[in-house]
């Protein structure tokens, strides 16, 4: 990472903003170290605190395990960015993520991938199978959005809305999947239980028969999963992914 000579923005932002920075670019790091992302072509972004409706995205061009706290592009829901950097933003990964921060209060964090598990889950008829625990927990608030092509019109930012709605999970047909999270943690935890679904759902299809769980056992799962985290949710798994990451490589907070 030095060799890009970014310069650190710890002392230039809030330590609010600096703690969500460090976040994101530990979200990306984790996004590669799980095999999740698609070169340079995917997105995470946070929301910052306050009136304004701005978010963080990552510098179009560098790969997810390489992006740190500082390189992080700061933009408005125009897409001007607002920090002093080299880097442009994805214009799809704009047009995504800057309608569901537009529509969503609750999106601290938009997670998007487009792994082979999800993308072969979102081309099935049938989307998430419920043959696995893992898919219990998403399908109790799942959406679809069918595809439209690359998403680079912002005609489509309606109907993406729309087709979301109030649910943390949704399907992008033809495409990949996204989660919306209260923030990064809950992103992660989100998604990662989404790809674990995918991943599980093509593994069985090449066996025989599913069995599939009763419908009975999706309902109620928001206070199993309290339950199962003591009632910190995501809040529990975070700090031992951040030292999973501190042994790994610890420059993503720089």
């Amino acid at each position: 990472m030095h060799t890009l000579n970014i310069p650190s923005l710890k002392n230039n932002v809030s330590a609010e903003e600096w703690q969500l920075r460090c976040d994101l670019a530990a979200c990306y790091r984790l996004v590669a170290a799980y095999g999740w992302s698609d070169l340079i072509f995917t997105h995470v972004s946070a929301r910052i605190p306050g009136p304004e409706h701005q978010f963080l995205i990552n510098p179009y061009g560098l790969t997810f395990d390489e992006i740190t706290a500082s390189s992080l592009v700061k933009i408005d829901q125009h897409g001007n960015k607002l920090n002093d950097t080299p880097f442009t933003v994805n214009p799809a990964g704009f047009v995504i993520h800057s309608c569901i921060h537009q529509a969503r209060e609750d999106a601290g964090c938009v997670l998007h991938t487009h792994t082979r598990a999800g993308v072969a889950v979102s081309a099935q008829e049938c989307g998430v199978l419920p043959i696995s625990q893992q898919s219990t927990f998403v399908l109790g608030s799942l959406a679809y959005h069918t595809y439209e092509g690359v998403a680079l019109r912002d005609e489509e930012k309606p109907r993406l809305q729309a087709d979301l709605g109030e649910a943390h999970h949704l399907m992008l047909r033809n495409h990949g999947l996204l989660v919306v999270g209260k923030d990064i943690p809950t992103a992660f935890l989100l998604m990662y239980n989404f790809e674990s679904t995918c991943q599980i759902q093509i593994s069985a299809q090449a066996g025989g028969a599913l069995i599939h769980v009763n419908p009975a056992i999706v309902e109620g799962l928001g206070n199993v999963m309290k339950k199962a985290t003591s009632d910190m949710g995501a809040a529990l798994a975070w700090p031992a992914l951040l030292r999973k990451l501190d042994r790994m490589d610890p420059s993503y907070a720089t």
